[in-house]
């Protein structure tokens, strides 16, 4: 009996030492360590797209290709050759943006697609991976970047989104310039708001209520934001999305381009996303934040969280669009589930992508 301590004592070391069998707890600390302390492949780089929707290349011709992939390549060089200099995210995020926002081939600044009042009314939205602060704006008429406005909103003011008449104020007492609404026209998006207005009335006499979804201007007519997320030799990750929103829209209608963490989302502890598509499902799923999360909390990489998030839980709510994303160690993610998205990237080694449609 006397020797029962002893016993007991041996019996705890040789437990307490045995081998964990829990194989998914060994395979979370595995995980954990790939995601999180891999070496960084990029100390800077930039990604970018200019919509998705029904991008068919039997439905392009070839000077309207070319036309698409010069400007995607104008734009990404211009925010890579600010990181080759040593500039900021945030510089290169909203100078890229500003190069589709002046460009009529995207459906943002000047390319803005109409309300069914026939008005442009554009959103926007920055966020800075960082600090986690952000700015945004909504509605607004006669700023002539936006994203230079969501950036100003972020900077000079204790808010995170204005709209409309008051955005407009915000920015003309902070020296942004302002425009006559007409800037914004371009003929090819009026006449695109003309034809879904007269299919909705030969609807309404025919009261067949399916037609339209066999129109190509409906079926696009929530695509073509622009974005760009970049990542600079300091290692901040900044994001940025400027779009006119949808074609038609009514009511002071808000997407998600403007909305911190459904169309736009940066966190330097993980990545940074800018998203397109119909916005109402990128609203209701948080897209760009649960992009990030699932990396945080999941421990997975980019690519798995991109991929989860559009392939699956977007579209399993019936959602279309898709995503550019860039994470902290400089890896790529170009995610979408329609026919085709307008898109660029660089990294340091200044190796160009530019892409149109699905693979």
């Amino acid at each position: 009996m006397r020797n029962l301590p002893l016993i007991f004592i041996i019996l705890l070391i040789a437990f307490g030492c045995k081998p964990t069998s829990d194989k998914s707890y060994n395979t979370d600390i595995d995980s954990n360590i790939t995601i999180n302390q891999q070496e960084k492949i990029n100390d800077f780089a930039i990604i970018i797209h200019g919509g998705a929707g029904t991008i068919l290349k039997e439905n392009m011709s070839d000077e309207k290709e070319v036309a698409y992939s010069a400007k995607l390549e104008e734009a990404v060089k211009v925010g890579h050759t600010i990181l080759k200099n040593g500039g900021t995210s945030q510089e290169a995020v909203m100078k890229t943006i500003q190069v589709m926002e002046e460009s009529p081939l995207f459906n943002a600044g000047k390319g803005a697609v109409f309300t069914n009042e026939g008005t442009n009314e554009l959103d926007a939205s920055f966020m800075d991976g960082k600090t986690l602060n952000a700015g945004a704006v909504a509605g607004v008429t006669n700023v002539k970047s936006p994203i230079e406005l969501a950036i100003k909103i972020m900077t000079d003011s204790e808010h995170v989104m204005l709209s409309g008449k008051g955005a407009s104020i915000f920015a003309e007492e902070k020296g942004l310039e302002i425009v006559d609404p007409s800037y914004f026209y371009t003929e090819k998006r009026f006449k695109s708001l003309q034809r879904i207005i007269e299919r909705e009335k030969t609807e309404l006499d025919h009261n067949d209520k399916t037609a339209a979804f066999y129109d190509a201007d409906i079926k696009n007519a929530k695509f073509g934001t622009v974005g760009c997320v970049a990542l600079d030799k300091n290692g901040n990750i900044a994001a940025g999305t400027s779009t006119g929103g949808m074609t038609n829209k009514r009511w002071g209608r808000i997407g998600d381009a403007p909305i911190i963490g459904s169309g736009t989302y940066a966190n330097n502890k993980t990545c940074g996303v800018s998203s397109t598509g119909w916005g109402e499902y990128f609203i209701r799923n948080q897209v760009a934040y649960d992009i990030s999360a699932q990396m945080e909390y999941k421990n997975i990489s980019l690519k798995e969280a991109t991929k989860n998030v559009i392939q699956h839980k977007l579209t399993a709510l019936g959602g279309t669009g898709g995503v550019v994303a860039l994470d902290k160690n400089g890896n790529m993610s170009f995610e979408f589930n329609t026919a085709g998205m307008y898109r660029a990237s660089m990294d340091e080694k200044g190796n160009l992508v530019i892409k149109i449609y699905k693979e």
